[in-house]
C-alpha cells in the first residue's frame, strides 16, 4: 500500500430510495471540503447510466453493477482518494464487498420511514411502481436489507443534512480516518 493510500477512506451512504442519501452526501462532501478533503462521490444513478444502457434493476444486473462500483471505489482509495458511495445497494452483500476490500470503511444508514420516502419521491420511483412501470423498487417489490451494524445511523425523516454530515465527520475523526483540527 502506498503511503497516501493508507490515509484514504470510504463511506457508504445507504438507505431506501428518497431517504435523503444524496442530500446528505452533498452536505458531507462540503463538510469534508472545509477540512481540505476532496472526496470522490460514486453516485449509483450516474454510474448506472454509464455502465448499463437500459437498466433492468434485476438481481443479476445489480450484482454486476455493485461489483463494478466497489471496484472503482477500491481503486480510488488505493490511490489515496477518499470515496463516498451514494447508493441504496439493497442487499448487504453489495456493501459488504466494499467493507471487505477497503480497510478504512464506514457505513452510514439513512433510516427513513417508507411512507416519508414515498411522499418525497423526487425521481418518481414509487409513482412508477404504483403505476406498474417499475417492479423492483427496494422497500416495495425488492427487499432492502438495512445494515446490521452501521457505524452511524442518520434519521432521514427528521435530521437536517447539515447536522447529519457533521455527525459523519465526527465519526470519521473518532475512527482516526483523519484529524479534525
Amino acid at each position: 500500500m502506498e503511503p497516501e493510500a493508507k490515509n484514504a477512506f470510504a463511506i457508504w451512504v445507504t438507505g431506501l430510495p428518497a431517504s435523503g442519501k444524496s442530500t446528505l452526501v452533498t452536505s458531507l462532501k462540503a463538510e469534508l471540503a472545509k477540512r481540505g478533503i476532496d472526496a470522490a462521490v460514486l453516485e449509483s444513478d450516474v454510474l448506472r447510466r454509464i455502465f448499463i444502457r437500459q437498466p433492468r434493476y434485476d438481481e443479476q444486473e445489480r450484482e454486476a453493477f455493485y461489483r463494478q462500483m466497489v471496484y472503482i471505489g477500491t481503486l480510488l482509495t488505493q490511490h489515496g482518494i477518499p470515496v463516498i458511495f451514494d447508493a441504496t445497494a439493497n442487499r448487504r452483500r453489495y456493501r459488504d464487498q466494499a467493507r471487505e476490500q477497503i480497510p478504512r470503511f464506514m457505513e452510514v444508514y439513512v433510516n427513513c420511514p417508507l411512507e416519508t420516502c414515498i411522499a418525497r419521491d423526487p425521481k418518481g420511483i414509487y409513482r412508477k411502481a404504483r403505476e406498474g412501470e417499475a417492479d423492483t423498487v427496494p422497500g416495495l417489490q425488492s427487499t432492502y436489507e438495512p445494515p446490521e451494524k452501521p457505524e452511524l445511523v442518520v434519521n432521514g425523516g427528521r435530521e437536517t443534512p447539515e447536522t447529519a454530515a457533521r455527525r459523519v465527520v465526527i465519526k470519521l475523526s473518532e475512527k482516526g480516518y483523519f484529524r479534525d483540527n
